[in-house]
């Protein structure tokens, strides 16, 4: 009797005495191909129209066929909705007692138990090979980005946020105190993480910490499957506590400081205009030119018969060259 049916052959194939089982595991990243394996420990060779091919997944009883090949005919249109155009079996590899699966575009949803069962139709369906194949499936996290607070702060603690996203599986997470490297506690973080669109986690952590002059921390995201950490760093902020006895704002000092500048430049400018003052009084009384214009004042002749104080010449009257201006 030819069994078209992939659900009788199952229920048939389940009756039947189990062989020896095999497991492994294989690990892959979201969105690549990987192949599970399934070999023959021997190098016969097979002929198709002797052999049932199955991939499945899920409980015993309850399977879901990934992929089969039935005798001769492919599995074309049978095959759950998720692996379609995603599963693959060689017929020539099945030929020579490769019955691996080439499963394409991994998603998170693959991370399942996949066995393969391949029985002999000449053996009254006698199962030949039984492999379990685990699938770990991941994906990379982005590199963590840390935002510190910023300025001055009069807040007793001081609050981090560390974010990484488009992970698989769920990941770990540490913050560090970079200063001597040690892991802080984990009461001064809390955590959070959720799966998006993608099937994938973003993760958002936040680290309180007590206000100190100095802080240094770093955010570890650890992908254990993949044997991964990824530390993002905060830039190294300095929060300088105001010094015992000085209440003033830095606006406060900022305004002290200009108005001596004021000052300073205030008396500069005094000097600056009695200097200039001083030398322009100097420049009216005595103009630039020949030293014989300012000259020193000489005696006048005594003329006889010159009246002076009470009719007499008896004095001397003191007067300027008569070629010379009078001031």
């Amino acid at each position: 009797m030819r069994l078209r049916s992939p659900g009788l052959l199952l229920l048939l194939l389940g009756a039947l005495q189990a062989a020896d089982t095999r497991e492994q595991e294989v690990r892959a990243l979201v969105g690549s191909d990987v192949k599970l394996s399934c070999v023959f420990p021997e190098s016969p060779t097979f002929d198709l129209d002797d052999l049932y091919v199955y991939w499945q997944i899920g409980a015993v009883g309850h399977p879901t066929t990934v992929t089969y090949y039935l005798s001769g005919n492919s599995s074309a249109g049978l095959e759950d909705n998720r692996y379609r155009d995603r599963a693959w079996l060689s017929p020539d590899s099945m030929k020579h007692g490769d019955f691996s699966l080439r499963l394409y575009n991994v998603t998170p949803l693959d991370e399942q138990k996949f066995s393969c069962l391949v029985f002999r139709k000449s053996l009254q369906l006698q199962k030949i090979l039984d492999v379990v194949v685990t699938l770990h499936v991941a994906a990379n996290y982005s590199v963590p980005v840390v935002l510190a607070p910023h300025g001055p702060s009069e807040d007793e603690e001081l609050t981090f946020t560390c974010t990484s996203v488009n992970g698989y599986p769920k990941p770990n997470v540490y913050w560090i105190n970079k200063t001597d490297n040690s892991v802080l506690p984990e009461g001064l973080q809390n955590s959070t993480v959720v799966l998006n669109a993608r099937g994938l986690y973003d993760v958002v952590s936040v680290l309180r910490v007590s206000r100190t002059p100095s802080v240094n921390v770093g955010c570890c995201i650890e992908n254990v499957l993949l044997h991964q950490n990824l530390t993002g760093l905060c830039q190294t902020e300095t929060f300088t506590t105001p010094e015992p006895g000085n209440t003033g704002s830095h606006t406060d000092v900022r305004r002290r400081e200009h108005g001596m500048v004021l000052s300073t430049l205030a008396v500069l400018g005094v000097a600056v205009a009695v200097a200039v003052a001083t030398g322009w009084v100097c420049r009216s009384r005595c103009p630039r030119g020949s030293p014989t214009r300012c000259p020193a004042a000489k005696p006048e002749r005594t003329f006889p018969g010159a009246s002076g104080c009470g009719g007499q010449g008896a004095g001397v009257h003191l007067t300027a060259p008569a070629s010379e201006p009078l001031l």
